[in-house]
């Protein structure tokens, strides 16, 4: 089949450029990089927590979690909400078991418990502060900055744009046996997006609640992996799950990493300990009530004891490792 001179330039000229229209029009298209559901942080901060997660060898404490306060200037929307979801997923990847609790659910809590002991209330068949007796720490905290940038580049043809969001966060960990705060520090947090175009074309980037949530997830990871290591440095605790006779069920388990034969104190929580001056909780009162000896471990979490002194241990007595 011949092809004349104007068919041949036909099609070896339009089609090309047409061909090559193509492909600049699909380099208009944004380009991105960075994923939440992945490791949202420039610094590697979620690798960190997993590395430090896997070497946590307490039990499996609960762990209320307060609803995060929003303290930003510009009272970011949803910014205190998002804190808390975020962290609540992150403990629970540590190894921990979270709940959430808002400030007036503890404050209710706290106040039935205060009528309780005082006898303004009558005791039912349960008692208000058996409803804590499985909370180990609380983590408080508050987000108290966050902004976001745009960083611009050109080269040649090409354009660029990055979003930066950076996060300023407060957060205390506290033991609710003692009353103590074991740990109270700020942290901050950074994520990056960033969109890519071609002739001015494809490189506007939009309101992404993903730059939030990254930055979140960065200073919450590191502020976790701050109290995962705190929790390593600090002497065994967990409580009693089970009395049958003389044998004791206790939070352990090979997480625990402690052999048999391991001798723990049992004490029995009381009341809480507050300055008459300041009205503060200083700590909670705790009563030695005997001792116990490690036999076995039942599975990840779960160990058996035996009764070496004492009497009248019941669950949610707390056990601590004697040194």
């Amino acid at each position: 089949m011949r092809i004349g001179l104007r068919g041949y330039f036909h099609h070896s000229v339009i089609f090309p450029l047409i061909l090559g229209a193509a492909y600049l029009l699909s380099g208009c298209a944004p380009t991105m990089t960075g994923s939440v559901k992945q490791d949202i942080s420039v610094t590697g901060q979620t690798k960190k927590l997993e590395e430090v997660g896997a070497d946590y060898r307490g039990p499996q404490y609960t762990v209320a979690i307060l609803t995060f306060k929003n303290k930003t200037p510009s009272k970011v929307l949803g910014v205190g909400e998002a804190a808390t979801d975020i962290l609540r997923t992150i403990v629970k990847q540590a190894g921990l078991e979270p709940i959430s609790l808002t400030d007036d659910e503890m404050r209710e809590q706290d106040r039935l418990i205060e009528l309780q002991q005082t006898g303004a209330l009558k005791r039912g068949r349960k008692e208000a502060a058996e409803g804590f007796e499985s909370v180990d720490f609380r983590i408080s905290g508050a987000v108290t900055a966050y902004s976001e940038v745009e960083e611009s580049s050109d080269v040649l043809i090409a354009q660029s744009k990055t979003q930066v969001a950076r996060v300023q966060v407060d957060y205390a960990l506290v033991d609710i046996a003692t009353g103590k705060t074991l740990l109270a520090e700020s942290g901050a947090g950074e994520y990056r997006k960033k969109t890519g175009g071609f002739l001015g074309l494809g490189s506007r980037s939009t309101y992404d609640t993903g730059l939030r949530d990254g930055a979140l997830r960065d200073a919450l990871s590191k502020a976790m992996t701050r109290m995962i290591e705190k929790l390593n440095a600090t002497p065994f605790q967990g409580r009693i799950l089970l009395v049958d006779g003389d044998d004791v069920v206790i939070r352990a388990g090979y997480k625990s990493k402690l052999e048999p034969g391991t001798e723990f104190a049992v004490y029995r929580p009381g009341k809480e300990l507050v300055d008459p001056e300041t009205g503060r909780v200083l700590g909670r009162r705790q009563k030695k009530i005997g001792t116990i000896v490690l036999t076995s471990h039942q599975g990840e979490r779960i160990s058996e004891a035996t009764i070496k002194s004492g009497a009248a241990f019941k669950a949610g007595d707390i056990v601590k490792v004697v040194r």
